[in-house]
């Protein structure tokens, strides 16, 4: 490979590779709760796809967000989100540059001092967007040195200037001037990172030295865009590739030197796949191999792109990983982890060897020859069709609730997860969401955001309706007098609503007991069994009035018969009243002992001479069983026998 030279410095930088670490570590010992990146973690859609595969997904904004972690991503945020984070009580893992987080801090204290600041560099880039957030987005954002020469700064401030971590340093360099020929009061801050500074200064030498030259990295790289900027400079020849799969060979010939180097975000499996391909496309030439360039082309994987769908041919699973031949002169694999996003799904179970499987290409070499697939992401991508589908055409969709979250329930639909709302989980207020985890609801897509990967649910239109036509069929064949089966939903002190399916009737607390109860908790709770009988039904109004009392068991029907005239029985005095006191003989039977009644002698008030409990003897006077009155008497039920017949035999003619 001695005329194919990589940059010592090429690939990822320290703060890059720290954000990325950290995002793994945060996937690998994530326990199912929602876990984030705000904006991509570094600009390369290689790494971003694949960590949105493994669970970290890109947001840009918290809205609807209450749950999970958020990993701060290497270019750095406001202080707006570290507020919003802690507002909301979420984790957060910060991933930010550690030499971008020294610029915040320089901007942060120069602010709060009474500086102006100024800020060298894109004002569109994240990173410049993320210092702005520590100064109140106040900054003079300057891209080039005619926008320092055309600013107008005020010569009676004092300004702080700091530049981006990515910026050309002979460009701040031209721009300084520009700005002390102003007169300006100025605390200048040389915040370029020094990796940026050496990965420059190597392409420059590197793009002196060779006839062509590759750089390597994701077209939104801002420090790529500028290597590739100074490679042109230097190298008309130079060409910008994001992987392998950009790379046309028939623009290389035997004899060329060739240089490659990277932006900081891309990964070492990338970098080293352009390095492989174009040490054996040299070899090739060395050896004189009659190779038409089409072939080459197909052997270096042109024909194969991260990303594609292709089919393939299961040849062995081993450990459950899954080898699979794709007609390519590398075998694909599939890890286990790429499989299924049912974790329960064994890969051995499923497939055998010389079954033909659909899998998604998910990097064309992994770094030891093999191309790495996903059946896993072919899942997510049919998932989030079907969901798209649904919010298209208003369907019902049916998933799996995973977890209980702050302010609502995530449920999973093929593979892709839906936020229901709490106040779209039912039509009224459930207050422990609990009990729905591990249930399959049906539900409908009442927002969604492919972009941002927000998915919102919701249950309670459907509820409605469920309820609606279950009522309309409750309705149509309930019939007063009828015994039916229900669920005590609700308690009050008036009564208790029973759900009899899905529509509510009242049991009112006088239709509880035959006796005198005081509150609806003495007889039932809420959840319990219930069969009550239907005593009312008024459609229009949509109001079904409920009793526990069966009428063939009204005590009254044989009060007259068991409490007969002149007998005496025990009863329990329950209640006082000015003109006498109230006994119940039995739930739901009472009967009056009139204050002339109550002894021999004159009553002035009922309680000097009975208490409310008392169990006393009284005799039976007058029974209405039609009127449910019963007459009694204390005073003849404690009157010796002899006297009790002398008042009642005839008087003498």
């Amino acid at each position: 490979m001695s005329n194919v030279k990589l940059a010592e410095s090429a690939g990822f930088c320290f703060g890059v590779k720290r954000a990325i670490e950290m995002a793994y570590a945060e996937i690998e010992k994530n326990n199912g709760e929602p876990l984030y990146s705000y904006g991509p973690l570094i600009h390369n859609k290689e790494v971003t796809n694949d960590l949105d595969a493994k669970g970290l997904h890109i947001i840009e904004s918290l809205d609807g967000i209450e749950e999970g972690t958020v990993v701060i991503r290497s270019h750095g945020v406001g202080k707006f989100l570290y507020d919003a984070l802690e507002e909301k009580g979420m984790k957060m893992v910060d991933g930010t540059c550690p030499f971008v987080k020294k610029i915040h801090n320089i901007v942060k204290e120069a602010w709060e001092g009474g500086k102006s600041v100024i800020i060298a560099g894109d004002g569109n880039h994240p990173e410049v967007m993320g210092i702005n957030g520590w100064c109140g987005n106040s900054a003079v954002i300057l891209e080039s040195p005619e926008a320092a020469a055309e600013a107008d700064l005020p010569a009676d401030k004092e300004y702080a200037v700091v530049v981006q971590t990515t910026f050309r340093q002979s460009k701040f360099d031209e721009m300084l001037d520009i700005l002390k020929g102003k007169g300006l009061s100025l605390d200048i801050s040389q915040t370029i990172c020094s990796a940026t500074e050496k990965r420059q200064k190597e392409a420059v030498q590197l793009s002196q030295s060779v006839d062509k030259m590759i750089v390597i990295g994701d077209k939104k790289s801002s420090n790529t865009q500028k290597l590739v900027e100074i490679c042109k400079k230097n190298c008309k020849n130079t060409v910008h590739i994001e992987t392998i799969c950009d790379l046309v060979l028939k623009t290389f010939s035997k004899n060329d030197k060739i240089g490659i180097t990277a932006g900081a975000s891309t990964p070492p499996a990338i970098i080293k796949e352009v390095v492989v391909t174009m040490s054996e496309f040299e070899n090739a030439q060395n050896l004189g191999e009659e190779v038409s360039f089409e072939q080459m082309l197909e052997e270096s994987l042109v024909t194969l792109h991260t990303g594609d769908v292709v089919k393939g041919t299961v040849i062995q699973v081993v450990g459950e990983e899954v080898s699979v031949n794709l007609g390519f002169k590398s075998d694909g694999v599939i890890p286990r982890g790429e499989f299924s996003r049912d974790t329960t799904v064994v890969p051995s179970k499923v497939v055998q060897p010389g079954d033909e499987i659909e899998v998604f290409v998910v990097r064309v070499n992994d770094g030891d020859g093999n191309v790495l697939l996903s059946r896993k992401r072919i899942e997510e991508q049919k998932g989030m069709e079907d969901i798209e589908k649904a919010f298209n055409e208003k369907t019902v969709v049916t998933g799996t609730v995973t977890d209980v979250v702050k302010g609502g329930l995530i449920a999973v639909v093929n593979g892709v997860r839906v936020f229901i709302p709490s106040s779209q989980v039912s039509n009224r207020f459930i207050e422990d969401l609990s009990v729905f985890k591990g249930q399959e609801l049906e539900f409908n897509i009442i927002e969604m955001d492919r972009v941002k990967r927000r998915i919102i649910g919701g249950r309670k239109a459907l509820v409605e309706q469920e309820i609606a036509a279950k009522r309309a069929a409750l309705f149509e064949t309930i019939e007063v007098g009828s015994k039916i089966a229900g669920t005590v939903s609700r308690l009050t002190d008036f009564g208790a609503f029973v759900d009899l399916g899905g529509v509510d009737g009242l049991i009112h607390i006088s239709e509880m007991s035959w006796g005198r109860i005081s509150n609806p908790r003495e007889v039932l709770k809420e959840g319990q069994a219930v069969e009550v009988f239907v005593l009312d039904v008024d459609k229009e109004k949509g109001k079904i009035s409920l009793s526990l009392k069966d009428a063939n068991m009204n005590p009254w029907k044989l009060a007259a018969d068991k409490y007969a005239v002149g007998s005496i029985v025990e009863g329990k005095v329950v209640r006082m009243v000015p003109f006498g006191a109230f006994v119940e003989l039995e739930p739901g039977v009472d009967g009056l002992v009139h204050i002339s009644q109550i002894a021999n002698k004159h009553v002035v008030k009922p309680e000097d001479e009975l208490k409310v409990g008392e169990i006393i003897n009284v005799k039976v006077l007058e029974v209405n069983s039609e009127q449910k009155k019963i007459s009694l008497s204390k005073r003849q039920a404690d009157a010796p026998v002899e006297e009790a017949t002398a008042e009642e035999a005839p008087a003498a003619e």
